[in-house]
């Protein structure tokens, strides 16, 4: 692999942890989605993994993208990759338990969304920040989402981009386990070492039945995601909404 490697992989027992080795904020982009997923695929083919925990260093769990960056950046190419990798995170087969300990935000939440499970704390936020941004949700959040919260729960997220606290998170069934922050990645192990008692061929072939045809969803919605994301990357309301989050500001969109 050429990319720098950012993320680090350590098997203990039966549960894996991959973590997420870009602090403070853990800014997601092709080659961080990437070496997530290769990860994943790996661990698959090693018998002795039964469970992974998706963990991360620094201030959040990832904050998204990183927008001072994105402005300058941001091509169609880049993003449509970044989706097609995150479509393999969806494919593999041991069930994964989420360690969100700070920010989860935008793409950020996607990642978290891409997990079985999520372990948070009340310093924790989450949000699907993408009409802030005069974007529509990437990263499978439109169908992911939804079927995890509730199409109304999820439509007022999506549409508001308002952040949520871990609590709430909680409460709407966003997040599976609330502990304090210092607990997060305790607990999402002592999770994963939970599922990893089951018989790993049983566990395994109920995860493909209850997230059966999820990934195909997801690969068949991505051409129209990425239609209208090429549609709106070229209005006003979008460099205004990239500017104003690189200026951490409040944006003035004006519907153009």
């Amino acid at each position: 692999m050429d990319d720098v490697m950012e993320v680090g992989v350590e098997l203990t027992g039966h549960v894996a942890v991959i973590e997420l080795r870009r602090p403070p904020h853990n800014f997601v982009d092709m080659p961080l989605v990437r070496q997530v997923a290769d990860a994943l695929e790996a661990l698959d083919r090693d018998p002795q993994c039964r469970a992974v925990v998706l963990a991360a260093q620094g201030k959040s769990f990832c904050a998204g993208g990183n927008f001072a960056r994105y402005a300058g950046e941001f091509t169609q190419g880049k993003v449509a990759t970044v989706y097609e990798e995150s479509i393999r995170l969806f494919r593999t087969r041991k069930p994964i338990v989420a360690a969100v300990h700070g920010a989860a935000i935008g793409g950020g939440l996607g990642l978290a969304l891409s997990a079985d499970f999520r372990v948070t704390c009340p310093q924790a936020r989450f949000a699907a920040n993408f009409v802030r941004l005069g974007l529509n949700p990437g990263f499978g959040l439109a169908i992911t989402l939804p079927d995890l919260i509730g199409r109304n729960r999820a439509e007022l997220l999506i549409y508001t981009g308002r952040r949520i606290g871990g609590q709430e998170a909680l409460d709407i069934g966003l997040a599976n386990v609330l502990v304090p922050q210092e607990e997060v990645r305790t607990a999402a192990i002592a999770l994963a070492q939970e599922i990893a008692q089951g018989a790993p061929l049983a566990v395994e072939s109920a995860r493909a039945t209850l997230r059966a045809g999820l990934a195909d969803r997801l690969q068949a919605a991505a051409a129209d995601v990425m239609q209208e994301q090429r549609r709106l990357r070229e209005t006003e309301d979008f460099l205004e909404g990239v500017k104003a989050g690189t200026e951490r500001r409040t944006p003035n969109f004006v519907g153009r």
